[in-house]
């Protein structure tokens, strides 16, 4: 049923149109026969049909089918659309007007349920009469399938989507993630609606086929609905940053709603994690942007989070918030340790200074208290050594060019963007990624740091050898030599790519080439300044 699903989407791209051979009743096509030449994707009305109705559709065994309703939101090129917080809002007010449900899930595309008693645990919470009044979400962990054994790219996210979620739950409760969660309706509201149809409390009482409800649902799905109203300001899915979710759950706790954060044994849904370097880190540049927006806002965690939630979980907030500010302190050591060490130059304390030793508490705390972290959440090292690996590499690439990102954005240059696609066929990704090799297939920008980086460290740790032969001098570059020799170590997989690999997804010879002549070039700068 897939493949011939898929061959018939294929054939209606390629010519443009819908055969009607493909289209098995009259009430299917409807939609289709809206789309006119006029429409096109930033300009069209609001398209909404009813396929499935519960209270008259049955599958072949009889049993009741859910409404099933297909929403294509009103768009103007003139008006914001506000990207997925514009389309959760439009399916909040379309699904008030039809059946006012009380309970809300949202999921993302890739993602399926994994266990059918899921939305019966919810209920547990949010019909039992002891828990708070001012619960407002439970939110489930983002668990992806298909991760390879070592999950090289870090794509589970532990830390921050079940270690530090479990952490805030012992607060008011975990951040919102944008998919796995399930919402009383009510939180969105912020009083009575100027449209009765969506106050929390509306009672539907007619089919949801029927010429009012539909009327009303493609009113409320208009563009233009949203002039002039508190739509995305204190009324639904909050506009204003590329990561709506975070933003949204943040402003809920701050106006008291509380969460809980369910993590079953048994995954409550599972979702498609990337499988290819580029991608990933293609995600977090966006999630950067979109949470330094946050940060900077008028209602940053670090001021506004602190006083209206709690100290600890505004904190917790801003964490996350500033969390591509990470970029400044990553890029610093990759990069001014290994270049001083080039040229001589001592800047930490020796081994036998007493400072040392904070220096190395400090180094083996912060690793230590991950590791540890992992092994309780019943994690392997290596998949914590591959965490810290890419932790490094993330703020060299995602939070740096997403930090450059939002500065650019903030003073009106227009941004940047990174389209490059892969050349590389998506078995070949696969077969290398269960292998646990990287893949480098695109010449993109976001590797040019951690090249750079790579080469300086290795450059930097073989002369500080060669200066410890001559000078018979350990302890002044100790720390420098140690720094550089962590880096060679985590940065394996890109020196691997670089030279020794001959495959589709090594890295181009091209982001070589430039990583060299960029390290020469820091060198020489460097050679002056010290």
């Amino acid at each position: 049923m897939y493949e011939n699903m898929r061959d018939r989407v294929e054939k209606a791209v390629q010519k443009g149109s819908i055969c009607h051979d493909y289209i098995p009743n009259e009430g299917e096509g409807e939609a289709f026969s809206r789309w006119t030449d006029g429409f096109t994707p930033q300009n069209h009305p609001p398209v909404i049909q009813v396929l499935l109705e519960s209270s008259k559709d049955k599958d072949n065994a009889g049993h009741t089918m859910p409404n099933l309703v297909y929403i294509s939101r009103g768009k103007s090129a003139t008006l914001p659309h506000h990207f997925k917080a514009g389309a959760l809002n439009v399916l909040l007010r379309v699904s008030g007007t039809m059946t006012n449900a009380p309970v809300i899930l949202t999921l993302d595309a890739d993602m399926y349920s994994n266990d059918p008693q899921t939305p019966l645990r919810v209920l547990c919470y949010l019909l039992d009469p002891a828990m708070d009044p001012k619960l407002g979400y439970i939110q489930f962990p983002q668990l992806f399938h298909g991760i390879n054994e070592n999950d090289i790219y870090g794509g589970q996210l532990k830390l921050e989507f079940q270690i530090e979620a479990s952490g805030m739950d012992g607060l008011v409760g975990s951040t919102y993630t944008g998919t796995g969660c399930f919402f009383r309706r009510g939180v969105f509201f912020g009083g009575p609606s100027k449209t009765p149809e969506l106050n929390q409390d509306h009672l539907v009482n007619k089919s949801i086929n029927s010429k009012e409800v539909l009327a009303m649902a493609h009113h409320v799905a208009d563009c233009n609905f949203e002039k002039q109203t508190k739509w995305g300001t204190e009324i639904g899915f909050r506009y204003g940053s590329l990561v709506e979710d975070f933003y949204t759950g943040y402003m809920l706790h701050c106006k008291g709603w509380k969460s809980i954060f369910c993590n079953p044994k048994r995954p409550a849904f599972l979702g498609n994690s990337p499988i290819n370097l580029h991608s990933t880190l293609n995600q977090l540049m966006r999630w950067s942007v979109g949470l330094l927006e946050v940060a900077f806002c008028r209602y940053s965690p670090i001021t506004f989070g602190v006083k209206s939630i709690n100290p600890l979980t505004g904190l917790c907030y801003a964490h996350y918030a500033f969390w591509p500010i990470w970029s400044i302190p990553i890029t610093i050591y990759a990069f001014v340790p290994q270049l001083a060490l080039l040229n001589c130059a001592s800047i930490f304390p020796k081994a036998s200074d007493p400072w040392f030793l904070l220096y190395i508490f400090l180094f083996l705390g912060a690793y230590g208290q991950e590791c540890l972290e992992f092994m309780l959440a019943g994690e392997t090292i290596q998949r914590w050594w591959n965490n810290q690996r890419m932790s490094t590499i993330r703020g060299l690439s995602s939070f740096l060019f997403g930090l450059v990102e939002y500065l650019l954005k903030f003073i009106g240059i227009s941004t940047f963007g990174f389209n490059v696609t892969s050349k590389v066929i998506e078995e070949e990704q696969r077969k290398r990624y269960n292998q646990g090799i990287f893949e480098f297939g695109v010449p993109s920008p976001l590797f040019l740091p951690m090249t750079t980086a790579a080469v300086i460290n290795l450059v930097s740790f073989l002369w500080g050898i060669v200066q410890v032969f001559k000078q018979r001098e350990l302890e002044g570059l100790f720390t420098q030599m140690l720094l550089a020799g962590f880096a060679i170590v985590n940065c394996w997989p890109l020196y691997e790519a670089m030279v020794l690999r001959t495959d589709e997804g090594k890295m181009p010879v091209k982001i070589t080439l430039i990583s060299i002549t960029l390290a020469w070039a820091l060198y020489l700068a460097s050679s002056i300044a010290f």
